[in-house]
């Protein structure tokens, strides 16, 4: 795999700062029953990372005295984790907001029957990967039979409450392209995708969130072998939007690595770009209680241009 890191370190992004930290996005592992182009962190079902219940007991230990209102887990697929449960138990035992980045077919693997309805009884938000509405384009990014898994997924979800009024049950859909453009206007998108997908299997969900592409990892690779890396940083810089720098992720979010290391965001985790705080080179969730993070300058480099680039882009959807 290309490397690609040292095409981004040299950036002319504009320096930024954090303000009040409200996010804590603790990525559980890199294992996942699929194996996406367009994924950032490179998972796969050989990956073997995994959070261990030292570092979940850390973070536990951080969200009880930190303010922090959201609890965001991803992956990998992040229910892959034994530990997955506990942690979203403990998190919804303290009244935070619980979101669980989950690709839907996880709904359907072995061992995996009652997931859906431990999310629901822990009122936790969904935010499903559905780079699309058609079959054949959901196959061919995220590979055969995924389209019919995640479909059965979202109707079952629905049945338990999930994306309907009156419920408090959120359920998300996170789209992204196939390739190297950026993702069309979020409204117009999301309209399409309640038609369509009410129309054909009579799903429905609370909101679409588009996401460009980051130049890192498998997706990074691939520009690099096909030879479409410059093109689409150029893209992203002549699409760069000044003012999406202001509701930008990094700015009241951190994230947290498999091994608890903290970074800014989880792009920079996978690149490997940490949190900068007095010096230190790295620092762990269990050393951040009492640390005060606000107006720390944010580690940047070009990849940051997937972010500000046309609509923006972050874990929550478009930016404006």
């Amino acid at each position: 795999m290309h490397a690609t890191l040292p095409l981004l370190e040299v950036t002319d992004f504009p320096p930024i700062r954090r303000e009040s930290l409200e996010t804590l996005q603790v990525n559980l592992g890199y294992r996942c029953n699929q194996s996406c182009l367009h994924c950032h962190v490179n998972a796969g079902p050989n990956r073997k990372e995994e959070m261990s219940g030292e570092t979940i007991a850390q973070v536990v230990a951080y969200l009880r005295t930190s303010g922090v209102k959201t609890l965001d887990i991803t992956g990998g697929a992040p229910e892959l984790n034994p530990r997955f449960r506990h942690l979203v138990s403990e998190a919804h035992r303290l009244g935070l907001r619980v979101i669980d980045r989950s690709n839907l077919t996880i709904l359907e693997e072995p061992g995996f029957e009652d997931l859906a309805e431990f999310l629901a009884a822990h009122g936790v938000e969904i935010a499903a990967s559905l780079p699309c509405y058609l079959q054949e384009n959901v196959d061919r990014q995220r590979g055969a039979g995924v389209y019919g898994k995640s479909i059965r997924a979202l109707q079952r979800l629905n049945v338990l409450g999930y994306g309907k009024p009156g419920t408090c049950l959120a359920l998300n859909l996170v789209y992204n392209p196939g390739g190297p453009s950026l993702p069309p206007a979020q409204d117009a998108l999301e309209r399409d995708y309640r038609r369509e997908l009410s129309d054909r299997f009579g799903i429905v969900f609370n909101n679409l969130l588009t996401l460009a592409n980051m130049p890192i990892e498998r997706f990074g690779s691939t520009l690099i072998s096909k030879g479409q890396f410059h093109d689409y940083m150029q893209l992203l810089k002549q699409a760069h939007c000044d003012k999406n720098l202001s509701t930008v992720m990094c700015r009241s979010l951190i994230s947290v690595d498999w091994r608890g290391y903290v970074y800014d965001c989880d792009f920079n985790q996978i690149l490997g770009l940490p949190i900068a705080l007095r010096g230190k080179n790295k620092i762990h969730i269990g050393d951040l209680a009492g640390q005060d993070i606000a107006n720390n300058p944010i580690a940047i480099a070009d990849h940051c241009y997937g972010c500000t680039a046309g609509q923006g882009s972050s874990c929550g959807g478009a930016l404006n």
